[in-house]
């Protein structure tokens, strides 16, 4: 073991010094040689014959060098560094080539690694704590009879259809750690941020912030600390409405504190609320309920009465309301169906136990998801369209290997005598093949490196299209080795697969042809097939991609020339959410009504209104609606879309009133409610009669509200969805305002122009009130088309790459074809051809290459984009207008790139051209 372990220590320092170890082993033979030569001579011989003699007992030098060599140091090592040098010599030698060839592959590689960084942080990313795959996250299917009525906070839908969610209440959450410890002690969380904005007020200026409430046992149980002070305790979760401390994130330290390590101790206002700063989370932590964005605060669960007040009381011993999230860690010997079916009967206890349940209705199937993501509700979201993006960049890659690939089969042509004299000198095929994939290996090296460059520069574009222009980005990606090593598998599979064909076409090569000089030059039919052939891939990959970007480029055109049935121009959006500390019901109304009348008397304001949900903003509130009266004995409608709206609401969003009143100053919040509903549910709910002075009320035993107006019909929260059945009523009539209120403010200029005297204006009223997601109607529009615009984005870029190399391919073929026809094309012009027959021939050649190509892009795009059909808007997949200009375009970029070869074969002279016959 020994021997063997010192002979490789031999070999691998025998990597290093080799021409001095060569020469001295050299000196060793010529002296060996001496000595013979010497001892013959002495024998009688002469000096001729006695050198003869000595060197044919000596052997062969050259085989005992080599054999020297390979016991002295990895043979083949030696040659594969010799093989790299000489590719590399080979690629300096043709720079143009090469430059094409490594820009091809730089584009390729760097799409593929851009778009797998983003894939990656959206559904591989796993939480900043120690075993992320232990943790395990609560979760149950809703159900039509599920007895859970209540439930606040993110869900989505599974490949089943099942609407999944991960909200529980606390007191369920107090039950399930006495009852079950299946997954050790479970510790629970919930982001905020899913119901309202939180404000902080540090140094007198008020501002929004993120934030987790979290168990007293958290920290401990996800096994993470604090960089600076100590973390959440038990104790200090022990009391409801106590417990006013917080640990900060290291981005909200760095942005806020300059890392000062005097932030421990020092008292920030958390929603009025003065809250003390205990710790420092670490700068990789981002809490539990996403992986990439942190959390400014972490805050115990007791603290959710006094930061999070609601009207009905605490929510920590309110049964029916069902909105944290619970966690824990799969203990050793424990399988997820063990923990699962433990738990849900401790779920089924907990349920009846803390709440009633009716006879129709049934306790919720429980769920046992993986935690290492937190709830990774982003994740959901991205999980539809990501592969069908990882699907394009791939086919962009496969362009760019076979783009690659045409280039090196043309130029292994000039290669053929270098390639004849190797193998005449005795070089085996496979060493020649080795040295032709070195080669290739070397070309992707240096693609893939100027591709991970790219990758690198452009892992944040696609996160910012997905992300609105007035918050922050939605996605944050770590360049990590994960990239890195997946850069290094594609650039090697790209090196092998265009590399492939030039090494098979050199085994082929025939030493007695390749040595002939001055043979025939006239055409073979059957070269220049294989280019021909990766000439119609590359064109029928270029019209798959075109066709995709026309699609999406379409669907976003479709989308931006909808209607949405207000004016969206001039209109400037924010937010503002009175805490309840200070402005109890009904003085949340007063404040918002205080702030709208200062806004309202500002320069270039032309109107102001409110509105509990923001148009297009992808959320809507419902309710009941009960109609009242003997017309109506059934006529109730659950889940009926309705949004809580200011005065001058319809005049100042440009919605016009068909029949009866908008809302006036006689509507007050001690006159009778009143209400304005949309044409679609006056043609639902009161079809062939006036709805006008008719009753309804928002929930069984309410106050009613009478109908003074019909609307036209305008959008709500989405604007590839149909126009809903929608009521309006005034905020000034409710009983609290909860939440969060949005401002729309119709300006005469630019809406930009008056942030700064609005936020001034909200300010004068109260300072601490902060501005929330300041945005124009339009960016507001814009966000919720950030899926749509960035498919369009990303497959238009992928489009122009496609047709940038597919215009080089074409070129480079009939280039090619041109030089091997240079004889033919002679004779042809010797025997009467005119140079526009000439031009035709070869322009006639190029494009029915291409319209193969089109024919079979058409074929293959008609199949793929089926797939992504449901992200498409007006139109089908099979939208030909799309196929035809996809079609022609790609047509008149292959004729553009065929011109110049056309136009040189149209310029030989047949004299010079038959002159090597």
């Amino acid at each position: 073991m020994i021997s063997l372990i010192l002979r490789f220590i031999s070999r691998v320092r025998g990597l290093f010094g080799q021409a001095t170890a060569n020469r001295e082993f050299g000196d060793e033979i010529a002296m060996h040689l001496e000595l013979l030569t010497e001892r013959f001579i002495r024998q009688g011989m002469s000096r001729e014959d006695a050198l003869c003699v000595a060197r044919r007992q000596l052997g062969n030098v050259g085989l005992l060098q080599e054999r020297q060599r390979d016991a002295r140091a990895f043979l083949w090592i030696t040659t594969v560094f010799q093989d790299v040098r000489y590719g590399l010599r080979m690629l300096g030698k043709n720079p143009g080539v090469t430059a094409i060839a490594i820009t091809s592959l730089a584009l390729g590689i760097g799409a593929n690694t851009s778009i797998f960084t983003v894939a990656k942080a959206a559904l591989f990313d796993a939480l900043s704590v120690p075993r992320p795959e232990q943790l395990r996250l609560l979760a149950f299917a809703q159900g039509d009879r599920s007895g859970v009525q209540h439930t606040w906070g993110d869900f989505y839908s599974d490949a089943q259809g099942r609407t999944i969610l991960a909200s529980f209440s606390y007191p369920i959450y107090q039950a399930l750690r006495h009852r079950d410890h299946s997954l050790g002690d479970l510790f629970a969380f919930v982001d905020l941020s899913q119901f309202e904005h939180l404000s902080a007020t540090i140094d007198g200026h008020a501002e929004v912030v993120t934030g987790e409430l979290v168990s007293g046992n958290f920290f401990q149980r996800i096994g993470v600390g604090t960089v600076l002070g100590r973390p959440i305790q038990p104790a200090d979760d022990a009391i409801p409405g106590s417990g006013a401390v917080a640990v900060i994130s290291d981005s909200f330290w760095a942005r806020r504190f300059n890392r000062s390590p005097s932030v421990i101790g020092k008292t920030v206002e958390v929603n009025l609320t003065p809250v003390i700063i205990i710790g420092v989370a670490p700068r990789s932590f981002s809490g539990a309920s996403r992986v990439h964005t942190p959390q400014d605060l972490f805050m115990p669960l007791s603290m959710q009465p006094v930061v999070f007040p609601r009207r009905a009381g605490s929510l920590l011993s309110d049964s029916a309301t069902w909105w944290i999230q619970i966690m824990g860690r799969q203990q050793p010997g424990i399988s997820d169906e063990q923990g699962r079916a433990s738990l849900a009967v401790s779920l089924s206890q907990a349920v009846r136990s803390t709440m009633t349940i009716p006879k129709d209705r049934t306790v919720p199937s429980l769920l046992l998801l993986p935690g290492g993501r937190g709830w990774n509700y982003a994740a959901q979201e991205l999980e539809h369209p990501m592969p069908y993006l990882l699907a394009l960049a791939g086919f962009v890659l496969l362009l760019s290997c076979v783009n690659v690939a045409n280039l090196l089969l043309a130029r292994s042509a000039s290669r053929i005598r270098e390639i004849s004299v190797r193998l005449a000198l005795g070089a085996s095929k496979t060493r020649v093949v080795l040295q032709m994939l070195t080669e290739s290996l070397c070309l992707s090296a240096v693609g893939g490196s100027a591709g991970l460059l790219i990758g690198y520069l452009g892992r944040n574009i696609l996160p910012q299209l997905l992300s609105p222009s007035w918050g922050p980005a939605a996605l944050s990606t770590r360049f990590d080795w994960r990239v890195f090593a997946f850069t290094c598998v594609i650039c090697m599979l790209t090196g092998l697969g265009f590399g492939v064909g030039p090494a098979w076409q050199a085994t082929r090569t025939s030493v007695i042809a390749g040595l002939r000089d001055g043979g025939r030059t006239m055409t073979d039919p059957r070269k220049g097939i294989t280019g021909k052939t990766l000439v119609i891939l590359q064109v029928s990959l270029c019209m798959l991609l075109l066709v995709s970007a026309g699609l999406f480029l379409r669907t976003l055109a479709n989308l931006n020339a909808l209607d949405p049935g207000f004016n969206k121009r001039s209109l400037l959006l924010f937010a503002l959410e009175p805490p309840a500390q200070r402005y109890p019901a009904p003085k949340n109304v007063e404040i918002l009504h205080q702030v709208e009348e200062k806004v309202a008397s500002l320069p270039g304001v032309q109107s102001v209104t409110l509105s509990k949900e923001a148009l297009l903003a992808q959320s809507r509130s419902e309710s009941d609606f009960v109609p009242d009266g003997p017309l109506h004995p059934s006529g109730r409608d659950r889940h009926v879309p309705f949004n809580s709206v200011g005065q001058s609401f319809f005049a100042t969003m440009g919605i016009p009133i068909l029949y009866g009143r908008s809302f006036d100053s006689s509507d007050t919040s001690n006159s009778p409610g009143v209400a304005v509903i949309n044409a679609a549910l006056a043609r639902k709910q009161f079809a062939g009669t006036n709805p006008i002075g008719a009753f309804f009320r928002m929930r069984e035993g309410t106050e009613p509200y009478e109908i003074v107006g019909i609307c036209a019909d305008a959008k709500y929260g989405w604007l590839r969805s149909d126009v809903s059945p929608t009521f309006y009523v005034l905020y000034t009539q409710q009983k609290e305002v909860q939440d969060s209120m949005t401002f729309e403010v119709r300006t005469r200029g630019n809406p930009r122009d008056l942030a700064g005297a609005i936020r001034v204006a909200a300010e004068s009223v109260d300072k601490d009130l902060p501005l929330i997601d300041v945005r124009t109607q339009e960016e507001q529009i814009e966000a919720t088309l950030g899926p749509e615009r960035s498919f369009a984005i990303v497959t238009t870029g992928f489009g122009i790459l496609a047709l940038v190399l597919a215009s080089i391919g074409v070129y480079g073929v009939v280039a090619a074809g041109v030089s091997r026809r240079v004889n033919e094309i002679g004779v042809r012009m010797a025997l009467g051809a005119r140079a526009d027959q000439v031009v035709r021939m070869v322009i006639s050649e190029a494009m029915s290459l291409t319209f193969a190509g089109v024919c079979g892009g058409v074929c293959s795009a008609l199949l793929v984009t089926r797939l992504w059909g449901s992200l498409l808007f007006g139109l089908k997949p099979t939208d030909l207008l799309t196929v035809a200009g996809a079609g022609l375009m790609l047509s008149v970029v292959a004729l553009l790139a065929s011109w110049a070869p056309a136009h040189r074969a149209s310029r030989v002279q047949p004299v010079r051209a038959l002159r090597h016959e």
